[in-house]
């Protein structure tokens, strides 16, 4: 298993996350609400702006202040795998 850091000493294991979004869209807001009325919502961001949204394999939605393109590089995924 590799742990990743995802900001302010705050880990999560690598093969667990499915996507790295932004959280600017409408879509993405209701995400975060429905994870949060779950209690599947887990807010890594420590009082700052959310920047980037991990959706993990277990329905569990994480919130970082870090830069989705900063979690992906940490995640190992390259430019073009990113692009689609």
């Amino acid at each position: 298993m590799r742990l990743v850091n995802i900001g302010f000493g705050s880990l999560v294991a690598a093969e667990r996350v499915l996507a790295v979004i932004s959280p600017e869209s409408a879509p993405i807001k209701r995400l975060i609400q429905e994870a949060r009325e779950r209690g599947n919502l887990i807010d890594a961001s420590f009082g700052r702006r959310t920047r980037a949204v991990l959706v993990l394999d277990s329905d569990h939605v994480l919130l970082s202040a870090l830069e989705p393109e900063e979690v992906g590089q940490r995640l190992g995924v390259s430019e073009e795998e990113s692009q689609g």
